[in-house]
């Protein structure tokens, strides 16, 4: 039900303006806006790079995203991927993403603004239709597309599933407003079409059936309800559809949260490793986690408010969680609801308030999901009802108080700027590896993924000895670390320890929890330590380790090249080179493939080859010589 000419009287303002007289060219001219302001303010993350979190084992070193869109891609993205997400779509726009800009981050950042703007403009769109209000909608959706917490969404290549997910969410809200009005099998089948297309994004829109029944109370006005509203007269129906009739309406939707959700669990079980790796998180009781969940949503408001120190990884405080936080939260959360309870007649707040709370549930850790105590990603869909609550809510404040569009208008600008102002710091956060890790540990505290990030950013740089103060500081955080054990032994091998870093290698494949790739890098690396002490036997047992655990390892495949090269056999050392380089092209890797080649006396394709690694390489020689120096050994 939309809202009544008295209660929209806040939009007369809009009058004055006669380019906005007509509302199709109003429509029209706040989309391109919105979305064009989107796509400025974003535009610097197209200059980042991958991140060393989470893109390599999505896209960079993900040998079926690398492939590109292929029909072997398109299989393995609707399997069950061991040890990764079930999100196929999300897979298949990666691949695509690679077949249409190669391994080039700025293509895929510039795929992840357009989204970003794109569901901006949505949500505009659905807001202003079911509401009628044009001003508070394009309001709500400014502060979704500008605000500074949704920035890791939009600037990590591997979050597009969060904002292709939010893409098919808002399709299927469209989709449900307008069967909303005429239902029919058509309709409700275009809603279970774009609802399943964004469970397999991304499963945070799990609450969609949620999210709907909120709607159908406000603002659809669906829900047959005695009780007065504010805008209407006390004692009228604000639908003619019962509260059950819409609950058994939704059960195929309530059913597929519920096998999404099946889905989600059966693959946390097999990358439980990832979680414990980092910390016990998964086995923290039941009130840890009720509190953390309690102080997230808390700290979740105050960033909605006031986004500082915002950071990619928020710790999980673990049996260091502070009790009076616990109770100051839920003190909060409750008197909030409480509040929210006695004013229910005004629908925004009361809808506002329970999309957040409801939406955040499955993202609140009660359900352990990672290391970290909370994550602004997270925030991407909950905080719309916090941005509904208070759009609303100033409205209803400048129409009460007549508030002229003089003093409205410029007070609306000046929010813009401070937005835009923030959005900006942040993103520049993300202009490289070393400044976004160096940002996190700098607003956090005890950050182990951090620590250890930055390390291999440095370590990427060349900064070897830098980075080994942050892999020492890991260590001490996670002593068990698989990970950390594995860059301290890298760290070792790079400066001629070989000794040292064979132990740490052998150490990062018997812990227990250690990732079936992970295990196969430090297998790989072994072998390059064994070849660098002429230990040539135990080099090819690990390279062939190494491949056991990952098929697509191309290093070990490099290594076996060198050892068939060492003893003669060109023909075959030649084949691994050249399936190295198709599983990770490098110049070095071209070049020990076309010194195969041409003692193979292939000399066409040997020359191809070389071609191939000057066009790749930055410094053909220092290639030339890594390459020189891996066949010495």
């Amino acid at each position: 039900m939309r809202e009544t000419a008295d209660a929209r009287s806040f939009e007369r303002p809009v009058q004055a303006f006669s380019l906005f007289q007509v509302p199709q060219k109003r429509r029209v001219i706040l989309c391109l806006l919105l979305a064009l302001g989107t796509i400025v303010l974003y535009n610097p993350v197209t200059r980042a790079p991958f991140l060393n979190y989470d893109d390599p084992v999505n896209v960079t070193e993900n040998s079926e995203v690398r492939a590109g869109l292929t029909w072997n891609t398109i299989r393995w993205a609707f399997q069950i991927p061991e040890g990764l997400d079930w999100h196929p779509i999300t897979w298949l726009s990666y691949a695509l993403d690679r077949q249409m800009f190669g391994l080039n981050p700025a293509g895929f950042h510039t795929i992840n603004v357009l989204f970003h703007a794109a569901d901006a403009v949505l949500l505009f769109l659905i807001l202003e239709s079911a509401t009628g209000f044009v001003w508070r909608s394009v309001a709500v959706a400014t502060l979704f597309a500008l605000h500074p917490i949704n920035v890791e969404s939009v600037a990590w290549i591997s979050e597009q599933k969060t904002v292709l997910s939010m893409f098919f969410f808002l399709i299927a809200l469209a989709a449900y407003g307008w069967y909303a009005r005429r239902p029919g099998v058509g309709r409700y089948m275009a809603v279970t079409f774009a609802y399943a297309l964004g469970l397999m994004s991304k499963p945070q829109v799990i609450t969609f059936p949620f999210a709907l029944l909120l709607l159908d109370y406000w603002p659809l006005g669906r829900l047959a309800c005695p009780e007065g509203v504010a805008g209407e007269p006390a004692g009228r129906a604000v639908g003619n559809v019962s509260l059950r009739k819409l609950i058994w309406e939704k059960v195929p939707w309530f059913l597929m949260s519920a096998i999404a959700g099946f889905i989600t669990m059966q693959g946390g079980k097999s990358f439980n490793y990832v979680v414990e790796m980092h910390g016990p998180g998964s086995k923290f009781p039941l009130w840890i986690r009720i509190g953390n969940a309690a102080i997230s949503y808390v700290r979740y408001l105050g960033k909605a408010f006031w986004p500082a120190n915002l950071a990619l990884v928020y710790p999980h405080p673990g049996y260091g969680i502070s009790m009076p936080a616990i109770a100051l939260s839920v003190v909060v959360l409750i008197g909030v609801t409480i509040v929210v309870l006695i004013f229910r007649r005004r629908r925004p707040f009361l809808v506002g308030w329970l999309w957040f709370l409801g939406t955040m549930f499955p993202m609140s850790g009660l359900v352990p999901i990672g290391p970290h105590a909370m994550a602004d990603r997270y925030a991407y869909i909950p905080l719309l009802g916090i941005f509904v609550m208070v759009c609303w809510g100033a409205g209803d404040l400048m129409e009460g108080w007549h508030v002229p569009a003089a003093v409205s208008a410029p007070l609306g600008v000046g929010i813009l700027l401070v937005l835009g102002i923030g959005l900006h710091r942040q993103v520049s956060f993300w202009n490289n590896n070393v400044s976004l890790w160096t940002h996190t540990l700098a607003v956090t505290e005890g950050n182990f993924p951090a620590e250890e990030n930055l390390a291999l950013a440095l370590i990427a740089e060349n900064r070897v000895q830098e980075a080994l103060l942050h892999l020492e500081r890991a260590s001490a955080l996670q002593p068990n670390d698989p990970l950390a054990t594995f860059n301290i032994a890298t760290y070792e091998q790079m400066h001629g320890n070989y000794q040292a870093a064979l132990n740490g290698y052998a150490k990062v494949v018997q812990f227990s929890l250690t990732a079936p790739t992970l295990r196969a890098k430090a297998e790989a690396n072994s072998g390059y330590a064994h070849l660098s002490v002429k230990q040539y036997g135990q080099a090819q047992q690990d390279f062939e380790a190494a491949l056991r655990d990952q098929p697509g390892n191309s290093a070990a495949y490099r290594g076996l090249g060198l050892l068939a090269q060492r003893g003669g056999d060109i023909g075959r050392a030649a084949d691994n080179y050249e399936r190295s380089v198709e599983l990770q092209p490098s110049p070095v890797g071209y070049l020990l493939l076309a010194q195969a080649l041409a003692l193979g006396r292939h000399d066409e394709a040997a020359r191809a080859a070389e071609s191939t690694a000057a066009r790749m390489s930055q410094d053909l020689n220092e290639d030339a010589a890594i390459a020189r120096q891996l066949l010495a050994n």
